[in-house]
């Protein structure tokens, strides 16, 4: 409650006017222990004060005329105080008041008529008589009262942090300011399911005290519920309206933490009004909403409470299910289910589990220490139709553990309108038979749906949302179906699927997902709904043909991926004017694409990555102005394009043929201009590809590269990899060029001119991460001192920019540490002892460098890691140098130097560092791709913190730094890996 007070009497500030503060925030959250504790601190500045306890209660028992008394009693210090009528205490208080200096604080105010204690419309009679300096404060949980009142501030009472919370726990449960050693567990789990609310965790905390572990493990379960707790947070679920009580059961019992569009439209279906009921939760401090919709935790437990009150043992007479073991109960009691109206069944499989909590009581292993903060992670999963692992399966092996649910139940449930099987990391076996669905369905999410198809009598009309992911689905109905509803179709992974039922009545489709349906040879034209703007066709290997697109569509992504019997795109493509995205990676089987697809004008990302039969591409997709993203890496047929030779006579070639002869790459460095021309399409004189952001070009057999790439004046990311060119083109005008990739580039001789100063990036960048200069495997170039120097000149100018990065990192030639790195150490492992920047303001992150060599055929990654002894898993943070490597391709085995920039915020939070507990750091092999051993030997080591001085000193040396081509002028060496060994963070580099 400290940081809240302090919080609170900064933003009130200097008070010199009349200030109305409205404090807000769910029940029992600590609105009252606030306004209190501020009341008592700042009253005696007052000439004047007054506190109202309880607004509600007290104009339920006497009215507006109880309230005005109580506070003209109190700010005029008249116990005694004879107040005819409320004109009379309006007259009073408009003398008496004016320009008194005072504090009034009116607690637990539910409606805005209990604030109306003046008459003649004096209802801002306080404001304006009161003198400079005086504070009125408001408590509310509703919002809309203090908005209606103008305060000048609401503040929102948030739950307590984690150190706060672990403080009031103990308080209440072992009475004193530490956790007992064998209740660590289950004081994490209190917490957990606390989140923060200060009266949940004084009245578990309380329940608690003095009882052993075995009665924690049992009574935690039913204490969730406790009646202390739920007939306080009840009040603001009494007030509402019935239809906001069923908006708020709904987000109570299945759509918190999901999107505020896709809640919305659930809504929406259920015959609610969304945009203002969720307003009033909102007001009301029931929910949050931004990006997605949250309820706390507490009163989530609330709202299941309030299913379940009338008949807790029955749930076949709840509206709605979302607890398997409640659902396995209906399903096994032939009972009537009429009430039921929704089941949604989202979360990890929880048959035992808050029994587990008991068992759990036996664990030694902690992360609750007696003086430590407590950690939380609040990462929330966004609500993703795409959400699916088609690859990995996570059938349990001992199929003796996996739950049953008998489908039965699901015939006789008429009245169902939500149905949600949509587990996690688990699997479910189904029994019985399923003769019906109900007609009123609007939403039917079941992953893995054993059935070969919907029941013949099932009537899809109100359909809006199908998804049924790694199905048994063979056709989902026979003929045709009324679909006026249906905007997402999910099919992906049903393998058995070989045919697509009529959907052309479904003219609102806009989402349709068949990845990896292998038995699609045609998906048909019915799927072509002209609302549809994301079509997902990845690894359907027996595709054949696309349908015919239309002029009328709108879609805007189009996955392909993996299509490996798709052997071209028609023409029809160039219909799709509104498409941004086409993937078509791993198509091996495709050969040609029509010049249609120069009139994608909206075009943004265009990835043919690994088309190893594509030959030749149109010379029409020059006129692609918005492109900001292609990949053509592993095309090893187009070794002959010259798609990117820089146009000579740009003048005459506005206009590029749309009907004309493909383009390859040549070794000539002009433009064919035998089609000039022909029917066309526009196109930028100069330069090509004026949105280009990243290209990929990697392993294509280069053998030159054309100067145009030069002038690319937007590319941020660009990839030579694997191919056999000997020089470069300038590359300087590239000032945005943030990550440069030259690794395995056998015949490279030189490096060519880069940019000298790099600007800072604006908008997402498509790379993630990765920034820097990648020079490996180079065996030919020669002055790799110079490589060295450009590598550490590009990270001192990228960890200016770190911001939008979180890292910049390199790889190149070079057998000495630069001596900008004021720690040096030989062999493989280094200490670091964070403690002394931790709280350092000026600390803006760490540089690392390290000298390592291939002794062996090959070398993959390196990664960061927080784990100790044996490494078998995955990296923390994997630092790849290269990626998908042969053997074979290694050539180059001298000396290499890795660099490497952690932003703080990074650094920290990757490797949860905090000034107690800094752990211990590993550089290991990143064990993701399954080597068998490890390749690369760690030489010696370097490092420095950085401080904002030393961006600063950066700038002004900058002219040095460019002249120089990198190696800074030496700083001294500081030996600070001698502290103390508690606190260190060991960088093992024994690969």
């Amino acid at each position: 409650m400290e940081s809240h007070f302090s919080t609170l009497s900064k933003q009130l500030g200097p008070v010199n006017d009349v200030r109305v503060v409205g404090i807000t925030g769910m029940g029992g959250i600590g609105k009252s222990t606030l306004g209190r504790a501020l009341y008592e601190r700042i009253s005696h500045q007052f000439n004047s004060s007054c506190y109202i306890d309880d607004v509600s209660k007290l104009y339920r028992l006497e009215g507006s005329a109880g309230v005005q008394k109580d506070l003209l009693s109190q700010s005029l210090n008249e116990t005694n105080l004879k107040i005819r009528n409320l004109s009379y205490g309006t007259d009073l208080a408009w003398r008496r008041l004016h320009n008194a200096k005072a504090l009034i604080v009116l607690d637990n105010v539910e409606e805005d008529k209990q604030l109306n204690m003046f008459t003649a419309n004096r209802n801002n009679l306080l404001r304006e008589r009161l003198g400079r300096g005086s504070i009125v404060i408001i408590i509310s949980r509703d919002q809309q009262i203090l908005k209606a009142r103008g305060a000048d501030l609401i503040y929102q009472v948030k739950p307590l942090d984690d150190t706060d919370a672990l403080r009031l726990f103990c308080k209440n449960a072992f009475k004193n300011n530490y956790i007992m050693s064998d209740f660590k567990t289950l004081t994490s789990h209190v917490l957990s399911h606390c989140e923060g609310h200060p009266l949940a965790i004084e009245v578990l905390g309380s329940s608690l005290f003095g009882k052993d572990v075995s009665y924690w493990g049992s009574a935690l379960v039913s204490l969730r519920e406790s009646k202390s707790i739920m007939d306080v947070l009840r009040i603001s679920f009494d007030q509402l309206e019935d239809t906001h009580k069923e908006i708020f059961l709904d987000i109570a019992c299945f759509l918190y933490d999901h999107d505020v569009i896709y809640v919305k439209e659930i809504l929406d279906f259920r015959g609610f009004n969304p945009e203002y009921g969720l307003q009033v939760l909102v007001d009301k401090s029931l929910i949050t909403m931004r990006r997605i919709v949250e309820m706390h935790d507490v009163l989530r437990n609330l709202g299941k409470y309030i299913v379940r009150e009338k008949s807790p043992w029955n749930p076949w007479k709840w509206s709605r299910l979302w607890d398997f073991k409640d659902l396995n109960i209906v399903s096994l009691d032939n009972k009537a289910t009429e009430n039921v109206e929704a089941i949604v069944h989202e979360e990890d499989y929880d048959i035992e589990k808050d029994s587990d909590l008991e068992e759990d009581s036996n664990l030694e292993d902690s992360d609750l220490e007696e003086d430590s903060d407590l950690e939380e992670d609040s990462d929330l999963e966004d609500y993703d139709l795409e959400d699916y692992d088609l690859e990995e399966d996570s059938d349990l092996e001992d199929s003796h553990f996996l739950p049953t649910v008998r489908v039965d139940a699901l015939s006789t449930m008429s009245n169902l309108k939500l149905l949600k099987f949509r587990y996690a990391g688990y699997e479910i076996n189904y029994s019985g038979t399923l003769t019906k669905l109900s007609n009123e369905l609007g939403y039917l999410t079941w992953v893995k749906y054993p059935f070969e198809c919907l029941p013949p009598s099932f009537e899809p009309d109100k359909l809006v949302e199908l998804i049924l992911p790694k199905s048994n689905i063979k056709q989902l109905w026979e003929g045709r179906k009324p679909l006026p509803n249906l905007r997402r179709l999910d099919l992906s992974g049903s393998k058995n699927l070989i045919k697509m039922p009529y959907i052309g009545d479904a003219l609102y489709l806009a989402w349709l997902n068949l990845e990896g349906c292998i038995q699609l040879e045609e998906i048909g034209l019915s799927v072509l709904s002209r609302k549809l703007t994301s079509l997902n066709l990845r690894n359907c290997k027996s595709l054949i043909k696309l349908p015919q697109f239309g002029e009328d569509l709108i879609l805007k992504k189009l996955y392909l991926e993996g299509c490996q019997s798709l052997s071209h795109i028609d023409q029809s493509i160039g219909f799709l004017k509104n498409l941004d995205h086409l993937n078509m990676e791993n198509c091996k089987q495709l050969k040609r694409i029509d010049p249609s697809i120069g009139f994608l004008e909206k075009l943004r990302e265009l990835n043919l990555k690994n088309c190893k039969n594509l030959e030749s591409l149109p010379n029409s997709i020059l006129g692609l102005n918005s492109l900001e993203y292609l990949n053509l890496s592993g095309c090893v047929k187009l070794y002959n394009t010259e798609l990117l030779y820089e146009l000579r006579d740009a003048g005459q070639l506005k206009k590029i043929g749309i009907d004309g002869a493909p383009i390859h790459f040549q070794s000539t460095s002009s433009y064919s201009r035998q089609h000039q021309k022909s029917v066309s399409c526009s196109m930028p004189s100069s330069p090509i590809f004026p949105c280009m952001r990243q290209l990929d070009l990697s392993f294509c057999n280069l053998v030159e590269i054309p100067d145009a790439i030069g002038i690319m004046s937007c590319l941020e990311w660009l990839d030579l990899s694997g191919n056999n060119f000997a020089t470069l083109p300038n590359l300087k005008k590239l000032s945005k060029l943030l990550c440069l990739k030259l690794q395995h580039c056998k015949q490279l001789k030189s490096l060519p001119e880069l940019p000298s100063r790099i600007e800072i990036p604006t908008g997402e960048s498509y790379f993630g991460n990765k920034t820097g200069l990648y020079i490996f495997n180079c065996p030919k170039l020669f002055d790799r001192k110079r490589c060295s120097n450009m590598a550490f000149s590009w990270m001192m100018q990228l960890y200016q920019v770190i911001h939008s990065f979180y890292r910049s990192e390199g790889v190149s030639p070079g057998s000495e540490i630069p001596k900008w790195f004021n720690n040096e150490h030989e062999g493989n492992c280094v200490s670091l002892d964070a403690s002394h920047v931790m709280h350092d303001d000026n600390w803006i992150g760490v540089a690392f460098c390290a000298i390592f060599v291939v002794p062996h055929e090959t070398i993959s990654a390196m990664a960061f890691s927080k784990t100790d002894g044996y490494y078998s898993g995955f990296s923390d943070i994997p630092v790849d140098f290269y990626e998908d490597l042969d053997q074979e391709l290694v050539l180059d085995k001298s000396d290499h130097m890795w660099l490497f920039f952690f932003d703080r915020k990074m650094f920290i939070f990757k490797f949860h560092l905090q000034p107690k507990n800094l752990g211990r750091l590993l550089l290991k092999c990143d064990g993701r791709r399954k080597w068998k051993e490890s390749y690369a030997e760690v030489k010696k080591y370097g490092y420095r913190w950085v401080y904002k001085g030393d961006n600063e000193q950066r700038k002004r040396k900058f002219g040095e730094i460019e002249e120089n081509e990198g190696m800074m002028s030496e700083e001294g060496r500081k030996d600070d890996a001698s502290s103390s060994q508690e606190n260190t963070i060991n960088l093992d580099l024994s690969l």
